[in-house]
């Protein structure tokens, strides 16, 4: 179906994306799979091209352009799969952070380079006796003159290795009353004292996209280097995971058509008792209920990302896509690799990848448990006393 929420400008970007990615990162996934971890030269690539925060501001080296733009960029990156580039995670999860709060020296060191390519950002956020409930965080940061001394873990941190500067959410008051007025956010330069990147964890997919642990062992960082006000982190963690959550519907849902797309074709060229495996009514109704699916999720996040586009407000329907689109992404590519056989358990078929790859989309970003949670709460269901 035809999308009219894109341009003719927004199309001719696209096909701009389509022509670099196919061009310059498709030759490396393969081996981004194999090293566990995205190439620097790609990065600058996409800097060079404008591909790195199109929606980031024009006195930063950005665009300056609509949201639509960075969409387009998500999009054309999961069509190939080439999740190992994290481009979601680092012009639309992370650089907003700097833009939106970062001071003007802050916004210069790493506006400018995040944008270029030159510097690889992540943010850690998950610890391992935390998960979704960031008011509990325990690596903290203590005031000292002129600097922070950070200690505490972090881990599934993405970019984890490759990354140059780190968001990192601490507790400045660890005795802060309600508990998330004492979270703050500070930025870690890869180089500070202190700062241990541990291991490269190995995953059951995304295995081109590092994932790490890392490690703060009295870390000194400038007190510059504060994000914001101190125990004002919990707040902006929170205005920006509306945007968070629709990059991975974007993802998701791209990625569920792709699979969508490899399957049908995989089943009209596969014979089964004299046949094409694709005239069988079993076939056709699954792959007629998946395109369905696929189509009714397209229209709800097309619909998200004009209202977001606009300014609007929406943590329920976000939350909603979130949950939705990356369960209909695990549904999609357990049936599609049930249509190719045995032949969807190899992984020489892209639809094993794809099984492999879902699973996590629905523990990111906020568990969909959590989703659930947060539009039962705007929804007025809880009535605890």
């Amino acid at each position: 179906m035809r999308r009219d929420i894109f341009s003719e400008e927004h199309e001719m970007f696209r096909g701009q994306v389509r022509r670099f990615v196919e061009n310059e990162l498709v030759p490396k996934i393969e081996s981004w799979n194999k090293a566990g971890m995205s190439d620097r030269e790609s990065w600058r690539k996409m800097g060079a091209a404008g591909f790195l925060g199109a929606n980031a501001p024009v006195e930063y080296g950005g665009a300056g352009a609509d949201f639509l733009y960075d969409a387009i960029v998500i999009e054309e990156l999961s069509r190939v799969r080439a999740h190992g580039l994290m481009m979601g995670l680092h012009s639309d999860i992370i650089m907003p952070y700097v833009a939106t709060y970062g001071s003007e020296d802050q916004k210069r060191r790493y506006l400018t380079g995040a944008i270029s390519g030159e510097t690889i950002l992540a943010i850690a956020m998950t610890e391992p006796g935390t998960g979704s409930d960031l008011a509990a965080v325990q690596t903290t940061a203590r005031r000292d003159g002129d600097s922070y001394v950070i200690n505490g873990s972090k881990i599934f941190i993405s970019n984890g290795q490759i990354a140059d500067m780190v968001v990192v959410v601490v507790k400045t008051d660890p005795k802060a009353n309600p508990p998330h007025r004492g979270v703050s956010l500070i930025l870690v330069d890869g180089g500070a004292p202190g700062f241990v990147r541990g291991r490269k964890l190995d995953k059951l997919g995304l295995k081109g996209q590092d994932t790490s642990e890392l490690f703060f062992e009295d870390c000194r960082v400038p007190a510059a280097n504060l994000l914001g006000r101190e125990g004002n982190g919990f707040k902006m963690l929170m205005e920006k995971l509306q945007q968070e959550r629709l990059v991975t519907a974007v993802g998701a849902l791209t990625s569920a058509r792709r699979c969508l797309d490899d399957t049908i074709e995989y089943t009209k060229g596969r014979r089964a008792f004299g046949q094409p495996i694709a005239s069988f009514q079993n076939t056709q109704f699954k792959l007629a209920e998946m395109a369905t699916e696929v189509e009714i999720g397209q229209a709800f996040v097309d619909r998200l990302l004009v209202a977001h586009v606009r300014g609007d407000e929406l943590v329920t329907e976000v939350s909603m896509a979130k949950w939705w689109t990356t369960e209909l992404l695990k549904r999609v590519a357990s049936q599609c690799l049930q249509l190719h056989g045995g032949y969807g358990f190899m992984l020489e078929y892209a639809v094993a990848t794809d099984y492999a790859d879902a699973a996590v989309q629905s523990i990111y970003a906020g568990t969909n448990e959590i989703m659930k949670v947060i539009i039962g709460r705007r929804m007025g269901l809880d009535v605890r006393d």
